[in-house]
């Protein structure tokens, strides 16, 4: 495990410019904040932009064909940047520890970032949400209350929307709506005027130790004044307990009551509850999307928009009508009585377990790609109560494989474990595997990084798989 500190911002620290008109910028990765960022930058007038990057341009040629019309040069993480440079601009997921990264510092050129410098830029308070699990769910459903109020609402950042470059569109009638990932709360120095975390569980130990990535969830809150609203949850003890590293004003959400302003269940009623009383949202039958995980985001969508002062059948209105976001317990087709479901946002093992509640039916369950040193004892326990049957695929198919194994203990009555090499491999034995009446469930416990760039594309292959997919006999399997 890569242990990753957490930046710090003291006094000391070179102060970033309000303007970038006609100086020159480091813009480390080109990604999609690096498209963003770059973008910004010559919206802004920028003198010249320099991508650093460890890719070369022919691996860059589709990103570079996007800015073709915006001159930039390339330079392949050379430190010496630093010094031809009047201000970095680092993407999320950069460690502090590259070489660019730590010359910058060492000469004192300014080091920024898209979420630091847009809380400083926004012209309006911004709600951020920020949570192990939940967030683009959350982020999105908060964005249909607004819309449904008839409010003009910006929703960006880690939800695949550009912040920077979206700036010219904010007015001081816009509300804006913030998905926050631990990443790019790396160098943040303030927080948002409403700032919700939705959880906080082991995730990413991968590359930072629990400590370093609590603090960094704990930046969202850090920097709140009495002026500031905090949405925390009564169902998680480590999230909960932000409350005392912020003076902001405390709004809750969860299932069991409390004290004070927040949204919650009343039998079977979701509600918002204030110091005048209880305000009926709607039935906890209404909300599309499966799963108790779910009914949570729902608690804290109520809540974030009950404290931004939305109105009661607006939020309502907004939750009868959300599907859910796609790869987030997606039903991509049914075939022969057995639904395909992706779920390929469930990069972590807790939030299989979530995944694997929220079905009724038995589960041929899809684990792989690349994993991130997290404890599988939580999900050998529900998927040995819950599968059929364990097709694991990619990097970690073998340390899934043996972790779910070893925690069994060769029990006769646990599903069969398969170990094949990719999704499309997985694909084939599932759907010869599952039964009428099953699930074929992508929930891959690991990062789609060995093959995918991104977790979106592993559940757009699933998607094609499945469209295409026809019952067949078993292939040749590894024994696991």
């Amino acid at each position: 495990m890569t242990t990753v500190p957490t930046p710090k911002t003291t006094a000391h620290a070179p102060e970033e410019p309000q303007s970038f008109r006609g100086l020159r910028v480091g813009v480390v990765g080109l990604g999609v904040e690096g498209l963003d960022i770059v973008r910004f930058l010559h919206q802004e007038g920028a003198a010249k932009i320099i991508v650093s990057d460890r890719r070369d341009a022919g691996a860059l040629r589709e990103r570079l064909d996007v800015l073709r019309d915006i001159p930039l040069s390339l330079s392949n993480n050379d430190p010496d940047l630093a010094t031809r440079i009047d201000v970095l601009f680092v993407s999320q997921g950069i460690p502090d520890s590259l070489p660019l990264v730590q010359a910058a510092r060492e000469t004192r050129v300014p080091i920024t970032a898209m979420m630091r410098h847009f809380l400083r830029r926004c012209p309006v308070p911004a709600i951020g949400i920020t949570g192990s699990a939940g967030k683009t769910t959350t982020t999105t459903l908060v964005g249909e209350m607004f819309r449904a109020a008839g409010r003009k609402v910006f929703v960006g950042g880690n939800i695949g929307n550009g912040l920077l470059s979206g700036l010219a569109s904010i007015d001081v009638e816009t509300d804006v709506v913030l998905e926050v990932s631990h990443t790019q709360l790396v160098r943040t120095d303030r927080s948002p005027h409403l700032a919700a975390v939705l959880n906080v569980t082991p995730n990413h130990l991968d590359q930072f130790s629990w400590g370093a990535y609590v603090d960094l969830k704990r930046n969202l809150v850090r920097y709140q004044s009495p002026a500031d609203i905090v949405v925390l949850p009564t169902d998680n003890d480590v999230a909960h307990r932000f409350a005392s590293d912020t003076s902001a004003r405390v709004v809750q959400f969860g299932r069991a009551g409390f004290d004070g302003p927040g949204a919650t269940i009343d039998r079977t009623r979701v509600v918002w509850q204030s110091e005048t009383g209880s305000v009926d949202i709607c039935g906890i039958e209404e909300i599309q999307i499966p799963g108790d995980h779910n009914l949570l985001n729902v608690l804290a969508a109520v809540a974030i928009g009950a404290a931004s002062d939305l109105d009661a059948p607006s939020m309502a209105n907004a939750i009868r009508a959300f599907p859910g976001v796609d790869h987030r317990l997606q039903t991509v087709a049914e075939i022969d009585g057995v639904l395909y479901i992706d779920d390929s946002i469930a990069t972590a093992p807790e939030r299989v377990v979530a995944s694997l509640r929220s079905l009724n039916q038995p589960v041929v369950l899809l684990l792989g790609g690349r994993e991130k040193t997290l404890p599988l004892d939580m999900l050998a326990t529900e998927a040995k109560e819950r599968c059929r049957a364990i097709v694991c695929f990619g990097e970690a198919g073998s340390v899934f494989a043996k972790g779910l194994q070893d925690a069994w203990a060769a029990d006769s009555s646990a599903p069969s474990i398969n170990i094949v090499d990719d999704l499309a491999s997985a694909m084939t034995l599932a759907t010869s595997l599952a039964e009428r009446g099953d699930a074929v469930l992508l929930a891959p416990a690991g990062t789609s990084f060995d093959a995918y760039a991104n977790f979106e594309a592993r559940g757009d292959h699933f998607a094609a798989l499945a469209a295409n997919t026809e019952p067949a006999a078993p292939t040749a399997q590894k024994g696991a």
